[in-house]
């Protein structure tokens, strides 16, 4: 834990920037009948009857200090699929990296060896070298910034009903390019001091803040 929230605490280095990971599973739904359309006074109203459409993966990466982030979205998320994020993260998104300091969670899939079952080797070599890996604690999957991007995403833009993968890529794309453009970005304040602090049964010879709070506004 300490060194992940000392990786965050630096400024924001471009050529090595700092990139969160993770993935969430979307589950696809059609509706079986029309909705009743938006009039004066009456919201557009939807039957909760669906037919499910089958399920999709995407895959989030955000660089928090530079307020950019990109979604590749997938039918699956095996460790095939996972190698071809690394490259598309690597080749396409942070192209003029020296390298990536990478974290993400626990997942067995998240690991340099799924790079060697999707490419050759010296192909798999070369995405691998560009790559920092930082993983959170066991059970501390919280730490990873990535996951605080994917609620935001899950809370504006999908929690409602998606027919289908290429309708979820192309939604999920202009959900991506507003937030980009904004360079809105993830101020983390949660530090190693302050971790000392909050977690006693961590950290027992760390004293507690005991003292009293004076009022100087006299």
């Amino acid at each position: 834990m300490e060194a992940l929230l000392d990786l965050y605490a630096p400024p924001p280095d471009p050529r090595r920037p700092l990139v969160c990971f993770d993935e969430a599973g979307k589950e696809l739904q059609v509706a079986v009948r029309d909705p009743l359309p938006l009039r004066p006074g009456h919201p557009r109203r939807e039957d909760p009857e669906y037919a499910r459409h089958g399920s999709a993966n995407l895959f989030l990466a955000i660089a928090p200090h530079l307020g950019h982030r990109a979604i590749l979205v997938t039918e699956r998320r095996t460790r095939f699929d996972f190698a071809h994020a690394l490259r598309h993260l690597v080749e396409d998104i942070f192209p003029a990296a020296d390298r990536l300091r990478l974290v993400l969670d626990n997942l067995n899939t998240h690991r340099p060896g799924s790079l060697y079952h999707a490419f050759p080797p010296a192909e798999a070599w070369r995405i691998a070298r560009t790559l920092e890996w930082h993983y959170p604690p066991l059970h501390g999957s919280w730490l990873n910034l990535a996951e605080l991007e994917l609620s935001v995403l899950s809370r504006q833009w999908l929690a409602r009903r998606i027919p289908d993968r290429a309708t979820l890529a192309t939604e999920v794309a202009t959900w991506v390019a507003a937030r980009t453009a904004a360079t809105v970005g993830i101020s983390w304040r949660f530090t190693v001091d302050d971790a000392r602090r909050a977690m006693p049964h961590v950290y027992p010879l760390v004293p507690s803040d005991t003292s009293p709070v004076t009022d100087h506004s006299e």
